[in-house]
């Protein structure tokens, strides 16, 4: 009898929607906390978060000394650099930008497939990642930018955009041995340690500046509960169940979750120009996921 992948794609969605969220969280705490800030804190409290949840429910796993390194090198791609990538992305763009420019991750799978797993390349893969391109072009169209201010901003997240790639196969080989919480908990601790002196060199002394009020402390936690922990732990349960390149899928309901909630959330305008990227990535990344060749 044929398996039922509906709860999986749940997962998945579910994923999506708490990163589609991340961005506004985020955009919210920029106004009080330098980027490294704000990763540092989110991803302390969610590793705390994730071993606590392990301890209590009987199921908290050790890594073996031969995976070691596959763990740190999985930590280094993500949560640092991505999230360096994604964090100084919103901080100088916008956060439905930023969530479409994320969206872009899938596009790239075929190409990341074809060099780890020696993958086909289809041609609908060619054409929808020039599709692709061009819903993020006519995004950027209208923006005036500079690499002093929203150029550095774009550059960043295709740096993220990049380490999401190398990250889903290091996350591939370990999900083979451990559990999406076991390897989201020591990621993020890992990560959380690899932040510390950049953020006790940079940005220690700001943290003082700021008083605690609800907005911040609600935004820190569901950036660390729900798009640190859980959005991951549902991640690397998809990505285990289905591969990397259908579980990337997903990604393109990142920008979709993120402009619809920043236009009721934070007032972000919704323009015709803005609607017709999205439309236009989405395709393309649908397109690109069409067609894979066994």
């Amino acid at each position: 009898m044929k398996t039922s992948k509906i709860p999986v794609h749940l997962y998945a969605t579910a994923a999506m929607l708490f990163w589609g969220l991340s961005f506004i969280w985020t955009t919210s705490l920029l106004a009080y906390f330098q980027p490294v800030t704000i990763i540092f804190i989110r991803l302390l409290i969610s590793s705390a978060f994730l071993f606590i949840l392990m301890i209590a429910s009987g199921r908290f796993e050790k890594i073996k000394k031969e995976d070691f390194w596959l763990l740190m090198g999985s930590a280094v791609f993500n949560p640092f650099l991505y999230f360096l990538g994604e964090n100084f992305g919103v901080k100088f763009t916008t956060p439905t930008l930023s969530s479409v420019i994320i969206a872009t991750i899938p596009v790239f799978s075929p190409f990341v497939a074809w060099l780890t797993f020696k993958e086909k390349i289809s041609r609908l893969n060619m054409l929808g990642i020039a599709i692709s391109f061009s819903g993020v072009a006519v995004m950027l169209a209208s923006r005036n930018l500079s690499f002093s201010g929203e150029g550095k901003g774009v550059l960043a997240l295709f740096g993220a955009v990049m380490s999401s790639l190398v990250f889903s196969v290091f996350l591939k080989k370990l999900t083979r041995k451990y559990s999406p919480v076991t390897l989201v908990a020591y990621q993020n601790i890992i990560g959380a340690l690899m932040f510390l002196p950049v953020f006790l060199i940079f940005e220690s002394d700001r943290i003082s500046e700021v008083h605690l009020n609800f907005k911040i402390i609600s935004a820190f936690l569901a950036l660390s509960i729900f798009a640190s922990s859980l959005a991951f732990v549902f991640f690397a349960k998809t990505v285990k169940e289905i591969g990397i390149s259908k579980a990337n899928i997903y990604s393109n309901l990142i920008p979709v979750f993120t402009a619809v909630f920043s236009y009721f959330l934070i007032s972000e305008s919704f323009t015709l120009i803005k609607l017709c990227g999205i439309i236009l990535v989405i395709g393309g990344v649908y397109l690109s996921e069409r067609n894979k060749p066994r």
